[in-house]
């Protein structure tokens, strides 16, 4: 894995016809693409929470996705669709924050460190409360197939910690191909995408789209890049709004042909060359109203939620889960203990619920991440400057989330995975040999 490439200092590129220098020295934070990055999380949390089903039967409470098989999901994935667009917007601030610090003469692997630390040392905390958490639910004699149930829900969502964590340490070393030829490297994995998923509809063996969770997420975060050095911004009004209708256009037509589903969602396990388009058609309108968005950024109070959402960025994407789960479980036990009918999913009384549901979802999730706030806050100890050690921990830290991707999220496998990630960081700090 060469996750620790930093090229030369010669070897940067000048700035091309167009290029925006402001994008590529500036040193102060783009208000408006952090405004826009804390509506994609909150649309992320939106999202999950819609999709939480909870009703009682004979035998129990029933935790069930209140998604599947309605006709309301679709139309809503059009909507609250919004990783694509997040990373690209990881491209953009990753890419601007590795120069910056390239520029200090800051190593690559400091780099990854630093993004290893800040991605990792939240979920340590997150993945051991939750790990005891289902250990006091066993200890109440809770069935172990709602224990089984909520540890799963509970990983789903961290496939994107994962993936984020593997675009964000290959990062150098794309923003080196970037800098080399960057049509040939984003069009490489484009390509790439393309052909994974030629390959798992050619032979009926869905496991190979999984290859794509490195090359979609990679092509969207490298997408970012452009938008970095000013690329896209440098394109004509009518070339960026016809990149963005055209990729919209191509969606639907591939969407009625039956090539992807019209249910975005379902497009993102594993995800597909359909997330591309996707990400085109949020970026073309993110270039065209960034000026707007700034102003709209440094209004008082839209500055203060934002500030507030991507200072917590992580803490409130990794607890908004366990709070989803707390509030499910919360609602089963009032309706066994109370004799109160859960509304069915999807029908009408579920529906005029949601505003409160969701109200009660955003408030939770942000209190609880005011609380868990400080270990995001941490300060990065000394980071090592040995490529080996670096790609060690960036593999153990990989290793750790995709074991509870896989296997699932229990007592045990939450311990062992907070033991790879302790491991992980401390890999990465320096030491008296690196």
């Amino acid at each position: 894995m060469a996750i620790t490439h930093t090229p030369p200092q010669a070897a940067r590129p000048a700035l091309r016809p167009g290029l925006a220098p402001a994008a590529v020295a500036s040193n102060a934070r783009d208000t408006g693409i952090d405004l826009v990055r804390a509506c994609c999380i909150v649309g992320v949390v939106v999202l999950h929470a819609m999709m939480v089903g909870v009703t009682v039967t004979s035998v129990g409470p029933v935790f069930a996705n209140a998604s599947d098989g309605t006709a309301w999901i679709a139309p809503l994935s059009w909507v609250l669709q919004v990783m694509p667009l997040f990373f690209v917007i990881g491209g953009f601030a990753g890419l601007l924050a590795f120069r910056r610090q390239r520029a200090r003469g800051v190593p690559a692997s400091a780099f990854v460190a630093a993004r290893l630390h800040r991605l990792l040392l939240p979920a340590v905390v997150t993945i051991g409360c939750t790990a005891a958490a289902l250990a006091m639910l066993t200890l109440a004699g809770v069935p172990a197939d709602l224990i089984a149930t909520a540890g799963f829900r509970f990983g789903q969502p961290l496939w994107f910690l994962a993936v984020f964590l593997l675009c964000q340490a290959l990062l150098p070393a794309l923003a080196a191909a970037h800098e080399r030829a960057p049509m040939r490297a984003i069009v490489a994995l484009v390509v790439a995408a393309v052909l994974v998923d030629v390959l798992r509809a050619s032979t009926g063996v869905d496991a190979l789209g999984f290859l794509n969770l490195v090359f979609v997420w990679t092509t969207l975060q490298q997408l970012g890049f452009f938008l970095a050095d000013g690329s896209i911004d440098a394109l004509a009004k009518r070339v960026r709004i016809a990149a963005g209708a055209g990729a919209v256009v191509v969606l639907v037509v591939l969407w009625c042909v039956g090539v992807y589903s019209a249910d975005l969602i379902a497009n993102i396990n594993p995800p597909t060359a359909a997330l591309l388009l996707v990400g085109v058609a949020h970026t073309a309108p993110l270039s065209l109203l960034r000026e707007r968005l700034t102003r709209l950024s440094r209004r008082p109070r839209v500055a203060s939620v934002t500030a507030f959402v991507t200072t917590r960025a992580m803490t409130v994407y990794l607890w908004h889960m366990p709070v989803l789960l707390a509030m499910a479980g919360a609602s089963a036990v009032f309706a066994l203990t109370t004799g109160v009918v859960l509304p069915e999913p999807s029908s009408a009384a579920w529906w005029l619920g949601r505003p409160v549901w969701l109200a009660a979802a955003l408030g939770l999730t942000a209190a609880v991440a005011t609380v868990f706030a400080r270990v995001e806050a941490v300060t990065m100890p000394v980071a090592t400057r040995s490529r080996r050690r670096i790609t060690v921990a960036v593999l153990l830290g990989l290793s750790a989330v995709t074991l509870l991707l896989v296997v699932g999220t229990s007592v045990m496998t939450g311990m062992l995975a907070v033991l790879m990630i302790l491991a992980s960081l401390h890999v990465s700090r320096s030491s008296s040999r690196s």
